[in-house]
């Protein structure tokens, strides 16, 4: 059977998705159960301090899996894996509920830097209060319940039955969380959004200025310094976004 470029392009990013979402979610948790069990006490400042942004990045990570897994970009030749896979990380990431995140991106993509958008907060908008209306979209009262509660049980589980010291959880647990919505908001939303209000044509590619190719991957998986790219071509993963800008 004749196979076109076009489709074995598609077949190499299922496999390319797959493998990368394993990975990420592998490291995630590896790191995770590593890093429970540290003392916290006797490791230095510097290491500490790189543990906290690895896993605040390969949190950010499971984010970005669950936001191609919207598109159908994870695995594109399987709805059902390529859905199952974004609805496990999401409810890892923060028992986020997939179907609001859902509802929310596309409704970001339809109106862009729009009052309807619920991404955005006005051009002019203080980025305190942009990014409380950004959490408030993905966090509200329901979600919100249902990730405390989640996180109490855990903490309790975790603290009485296998001894993890609360300072841990803190640390390896809930911070990257937060911190990782930090870098979700400024790069992949705040940055490529403030400058227009109302436009349709919203989200100018962000300069040189803000980095190289290495950049963009480290700062969020390409989604600030290639978000134009991925409105104008929704349908590319987000490793294939430098390459949507060079053709």
């Amino acid at each position: 059977m004749f196979i076109s470029s076009q489709q074995k392009v598609l077949v190499a990013d299922d496999w390319s998705g797959l493998l990368i979402a394993v990975l990420i979610i592998a490291l995630w948790f590896v790191s995770l159960f590593e890093l429970l069990t540290i003392p916290i006490s006797n490791t230095s400042w510097f290491w500490l301090i790189s543990a906290v942004l690895v896993r605040t990045y390969l949190h950010t990570g499971l984010f970005i899996l669950a936001h191609d897994a919207i598109h159908g970009n994870l695995v594109a030749h399987n709805r059902n894996l390529n859905h199952l896979i974004g609805r496990f990380a999401v409810t890892v990431y923060g028992f986020l509920s997939y179907d609001l995140c859902f509802k929310n991106h596309f409704k970001h993509h339809q109106y862009p830097s729009q009052s309807e958008d619920p991404d955005f907060h006005g051009s002019a908008a203080s980025p305190v209060l942009w990014y409380c209306k950004f959490i408030y979209e993905y966090f509200p009262r329901r979600s919100l319940i249902i990730f405390l509660v989640n996180m109490i049980l855990i903490a309790i589980v975790s603290t009485t039955i296998f001894h993890i010291p609360l300072l841990n959880l803190i640390f390896f647990g809930l911070l990257p969380l937060i911190l990782s919505s930090l870098q979700l908001f400024f790069f992949g939303t705040y940055l490529p959004h403030h400058q227009v209000y109302g436009n349709p044509n919203f989200s100018p590619r962000l300069q040189s200025s803000y980095g190289s190719n290495l950049w963009s991957f480290f700062s969020c998986y390409n989604f600030g310094h290639y978000h134009w790219e991925h409105h104008q071509y929704p349908k590319t993963p987000w490793y294939r976004l430098p390459q949507a800008h060079r053709h």
